[in-house]
């Protein structure tokens, strides 16, 4: 398996309730396709460089994990589709 990265960026007008939620949906995903989570770091809400979707600050999160490379494009499937995920990233891990 392979070491990957990937940070998401979260609607601040969230409930915590529903912010834990997202995050629990993006470990979900990675351990049901036998991968493993090895660091999971919230960074909370931060100020952003500059406005997405009429938001000026956004929940940070950034998981460590092992996948194989097919988990990525469900990973990427869920971030596209879930209206809370402003942005995300996904990066090897070397």
């Amino acid at each position: 398996m392979t070491k990957y990265e990937t940070m998401l960026i979260i609607s601040p007008d969230l409930d915590e309730e529903t912010t834990e939620a997202t995050v629990e949906k993006v470990t979900s995903v990675i351990e049901d396709s036998e991968g493993e989570v090895l660091k999971l770091d919230k960074w909370g809400t931060k100020e952003l460089a500059y406005e997405i979707n009429d938001q000026s600050a956004g929940y940070y999160t950034v998981v460590n994990f092992t996948a194989e490379p097919a988990t990525l494009d469900e990973l990427e499937r869920i971030y596209r589709i879930d209206d809370n995920i402003m942005r995300y990233l996904i990066l090897k891990d070397e």
